[in-house]
């Protein structure tokens, strides 16, 4: 089977590159207001379409449902009589805030525009709409768990191995305690 990773690209790479835009979003988010009408129109279509091709807000698509899945079962549970027409309710109400979802991608895409320039922006959209782009965001949810899973495997071990060569170097230096000296001591009366 070919690999469709770029030359030279590594999967830490990618993973970090990755983080990195994670965590450039989440610092940009109390500047984005405020730096928000500095964008041009030209920046905010790269921006979204940088946006569009990391599907970086994909996760936040069952907000609406989970949340009105949430209140059907905290008012039908209060109300069993009514179940029909909570749910019936819930889902009109749910139904009128859909347009909202428009928000969260409008400010997702605001904090893009302020992170990111055009040409990181093109360079974004060009490599996540790509094979290997578009492989790497179908694995990460599983190679982000895998790799928690090695870090806490090696976390162990450096955590064993750390104790144990601190406990022998302190046992050097440390004077014997009286059991290991064969020293008994006697409680007195």
């Amino acid at each position: 089977m070919a690999s469709t990773e770029a030359p030279g690209v590594t999967f830490m790479a990618l993973f970090a590159a990755r983080l990195t835009l994670l965590a450039s979003l989440a610092a940009a988010i109390f500047a984005a207001p405020a730096i928000a009408q500095d964008i041009s129109e030209e920046h905010q279509a790269a921006a979204r379409a940088a946006l569009s091709a990391t599907k970086a807000t994909a996760a936040y698509d069952s907000i609406l449902f989970d949340t009105s899945a949430q209140i059907k079962n905290r008012l039908t549970s209060q109300n069993p009589d009514l179940s029909e027409q909570i749910s019936t309710i819930v889902d009109e109400e749910a139904i009128k805030l859909a347009p909202r979802r428009a928000d969260l991608e409008n400010e997702a895409a605001i904090l893009f525009a302020n992170t990111f320039s055009m040409e990181e922006l093109v360079a974004i959209e060009t490599f996540f709409s790509s094979d290997t782009g578009s492989k790497y965001l179908e694995n990460a949810p599983i190679l982000g768990r895998e790799l928690g899973r090695a870090a806490r495997v090696w976390a162990n071990g450096i955590g064993r191995d750390l104790s144990t060569n601190v406990g022998a170097r302190v046992n050097e230096i440390a004077p014997p305690s009286a059991e290991e000296s064969g020293e008994t001591t006697t409680e007195s009366n």
